[in-house]
């Protein structure tokens, strides 16, 4: 039996078509749902983000179980899904972005290990054009190879320019997950013709009501959390005891 890695688009394919039907809207087509199953998804990773920033406000006021109860803890263990660590090599004035970046977590020079210490050095980042010009002509300011600066904007931008490689983490565009491996995939969520899963979401299972939930709400029904819960729980369950025989 494959092991569930991502939210499973058969599931969410299969309890949207009930509710269609259910709502008297029609039928949802395979190309439909891999169309809006991209922009879902997309939309509940960005989510996550002000989820985060809400729950650490939260934290700080001390409303935040701790813990396994924690919501921020949560949100970042779902979002270690995404996160990406990769080594860059200046090309040019700059150093190219990768192609599935969502958000920079850090930048570090890049280092050995001496005498079990790393040598890597943190960048600080700066979106601000204006403040790169004021640190660049302050000479109280001005980077050093110990205190470098990167500049985000088209491209990676590091000062001192003598650096010539670093590492970026970072979160990684959500893409779908291979059915039968778990394998990361450039292709969407998908199902075909028979509403069969080819490529499952990225997200967790967990997230797979709000999945149908988001998709719905592109389709125009008019949904309640509740009866998403129930097929979707229904669904879930129905191939759970098929994959047991």
């Amino acid at each position: 039996m494959a092991q569930a890695y991502g939210a499973s688009s058969t599931v969410v394919y299969d309890t949207l078509k009930n509710l269609t039907n259910k709502d008297q809207q029609g039928f949802i087509s395979d190309s439909e749902f891999s169309r809006f199953a991209e922009i879902a998804q997309l939309n509940i990773f960005n989510s996550l983000f002000d989820e985060l920033k809400d729950s650490m406000r939260m934290s700080k006021a001390g409303f935040n179980p701790g813990r396994d109860k924690s919501r921020t803890k949560r949100i970042q263990e779902d979002l270690a899904f995404f996160s990406k660590k990769v080594p860059l090599s200046k090309s040019g004035d700059g150093f190219t972005k990768p192609d599935d970046l969502a958000r920079i977590v850090g930048i570090y020079t890049a280092g050995d290990i001496l005498l079990d210490i790393s040598t890597k050095v943190p960048v600080e980042v700066c979106y601000d054009e204006e403040k790169i010009e004021r640190i660049l002509l302050n000479n109280l300011s001005a980077p050093t190879e110990d205190f470098p600066v990167a500049l985000i904007s088209e491209d990676i931008q590091i000062f001192p320019t003598s650096i010539r490689k670093i590492e970026v983490r970072y979160y990684k565009q959500p893409e779908g997950r291979s059915k039968t491996t778990g394998a990361r995939t450039t292709d969407m969520p998908s199902v075909n013709a028979n509403g069969v899963g080819l490529v499952d979401f990225d997200l967790p299972s967990h997230y797979t009501s709000d999945l149908v939930y988001e998709i719905g709400k592109m389709i125009g029904l008019n949904l309640r959390d509740q009866q998403i819960v129930a097929y979707t729980g229904q669904e879930m369950q129905t191939r759970k005891q098929a994959e047991t025989f």
